[in-house]
């Protein structure tokens, strides 16, 4: 997993609450076994018509959104069924931080797992992003995991809280696997002393 300490993007928006993981990546999608190859389902009932051509009436195909990594939205994204296949599409998609009011526990914890950073601000701040982006073109964001701090060039400056534990990991690019690994020399310590309490 990659670290993610600082990230400069182009934000794009999302302007739904309750925003759940079917409506995400639909559940006839999750026949892959890779993580990969999930980003082009995104939000498929919506960005897409009849599957194939990309819906105009739908906000992220505008043009001046290619190549946003910064997703702001509502309140209660994430909601529904628990498969990690929902992170798995946005990170494919491009995304690599999500903006919201609040998350689903699950959802939430689920992105800190796969590398990217949910961050959670009041709705006011959210309301004042929203404006800018859409006065805005190509406007972006920074987002400081270190500093805790979301900032803009137009003076945005927005503080956010996170659990250190996670912090700690997405900052060293560690998840569950990776913590395991840490403590590898403790691991074959406990084996070998293991073996050899069976052995005798």
């Amino acid at each position: 997993m990659k670290p993610f300490t600082k990230l400069t993007g182009i934000v794009t928006l999302l302007d739904l609450p309750n925003v759940d993981t079917d409506q995400i990546i639909p559940k006839q999608f999750l026949k892959r076994i890779e993580r990969t190859g999930f980003g082009q389902f995104l939000f498929f009932d919506w960005r897409l018509v009849d599957g194939n051509n990309l819906n105009p009436d739908f906000e992220m195909n505008q043009a001046r959104y290619h190549g946003a990594e910064i997703l702001v939205t509502r309140s209660n994204f994430g909601c529904g069924s628990s498969r990690e296949h929902a992170p798995w599409a946005l990170l494919d998609y491009g995304f690599k931080c999500i903006i919201a009011p609040s998350f689903a526990d699950i959802f939430y914890n689920n992105c800190f797992k796969n590398g990217m950073l949910p961050v959670q601000l009041a709705e006011k701040p959210v309301d004042e992003i929203f404006r800018r982006v859409r006065r805005t073109l190509g406007f972006q964001l920074r987002v400081d995991l270190e500093r805790k701090k979301i900032s803009s060039d137009d003076g945005l400056d927005f503080s956010f809280e996170v659990n250190e534990f996670r912090r700690y990991c997405l900052l060293n690019g560690l998840d569950d696997i990776g913590l395991t690994l840490k403590q590898e020399d403790k691991i074959r310590q406990y084996e070998a002393r293991r073996s050899g309490a069976s052995i005798g």
